[in-house]
């Protein structure tokens, strides 16, 4: 019976982890629209006529949204290289609590985009209305409505009896082979909007106009960007190539992983592709070739640190803590 409860209880928390990789590729799902009209936005021929006030509002809400991107994708770091694959209750806390954040800046891009669009129809006025509307609306469905509605429900005490459920689960349990399989692919969908969108803007603007306006280093350098997200695609697609053809669509620990690797292996090469196309969209719009390898580099640092600096860090962290408990467990023993 004990037993048969622990499986219970550790597929209730496969079945969370799985839950929040899948609401994590929603927010992706709706994040790639307004980033590829951010990043393709300074090539338009209408870009030049915008005020220098939208001009560095969008510019700044580009920014707002790749901090979504970078938080939107951390699970999948902290997934495959703190947890090794395995589900576990500090991993579903991690997937909550940057889902959270990442709604802030995303909402603020999005109300940003609807000013500029608004004030070039309707004049400023107009512009500050609507997009105080649309940041407006974001953040009551997206937070008000959540915070009103678990207050109504537990008005006293929410926060521990949050702390009650989630210590029902274990801290970590041991995942079942299809599960770790089922997540790395979920985790690959995870990646691929924000790379498919990417690769499409930087083939898209190639054709345009305002691409033959610039510097031949900065053609160069978008060049690269695009050879990153060609490669951050193909990385993420192999794993589904890969099962189908070696394994025959069986879950085997070789497949899991290969899968890990690649979708590592996309996500450096999609902060490299980010970042060059950041410094190539700043260079265009600033015209200055010391803030925009500053923007690019700190994108590029921000989305490094975070997906592979911290996550290694708390592994190491973790490793340690456990040798300690095992060399103190032997002690006493």
């Amino acid at each position: 019976m004990g037993a048969k409860s622990e499986s219970e209880v550790a597929n209730r928390l496969n079945h969370k982890v799985g839950n929040a990789l899948n609401e994590s590729r929603i927010l992706i799902l709706g994040a790639q629209v307004l980033l590829g009209f951010q990043f393709r936005s300074a090539f338009e021929p209408g870009f030049s006529e915008l005020p220098r006030l939208s001009q560095g509002l969008t510019m700044a809400g580009l920014g707002l949204l790749l901090s979504a991107l970078a938080l939107l994708i951390s699970p999948a770091a902290y997934h495959r290289i703190v947890e090794r694959g395995e589900d576990s209750k500090s991993l579903y806390r991690f997937s909550s609590t940057v889902m959270n954040w990442a709604l802030l800046p995303f909402a603020f891009s999005l109300a940003i985009d609807f000013y500029v669009v608004t004030e070039r129809l309707s004049g400023p006025v107009a512009g500050i209305l609507v997009g105080i509307a649309i940041g407006t609306l974001a953040l009551f469905f997206w937070y008000a409505l959540e915070l009103r509605e678990k207050n109504r429900r537990n008005p006293r005490g929410s926060v521990s009896r949050h702390m009650k459920v989630s210590s029902s689960f274990p801290a970590h349990s041991r995942t079942r082979l299809s599960d770790k399989v089922d997540h790395v692919l979920t985790e690959a969908r995870l990646v691929l909007p924000g790379a498919q969108a990417l690769l499409g803007f930087q083939l898209a603007i190639m054709l345009m106009e305002g691409f033959t306006k610039l510097p031949a280093s900065s053609k160069y350098i978008h060049l690269v960007s695009l050879g990153s997200v060609a490669m951050c695609t193909i990385f993420l697609i192999a794993p589904a190539a890969y099962h189908r053809i070696v394994e025959a669509g069986e879950d085997t620990e070789l497949f899991h992983r290969f899968a890990t690797r690649m979708v590592l292996a996309a996500m450096v090469a999609l902060a490299l592709g980010v970042s060059g196309d950041l410094y190539v969209v700043v260079r265009m719009v600033a015209n200055s070739v010391a803030l925009s390898l500053c923007a690019g580099v700190m994108a590029l640092c921000s989305f490094l640190g975070l997906w592979f600096g911290a996550t290694l860090y708390i592994r190491q962290r973790r490793s340690k803590a456990g040798a300690r408990e095992a060399a103190l467990s032997n002690a006493t023993g």
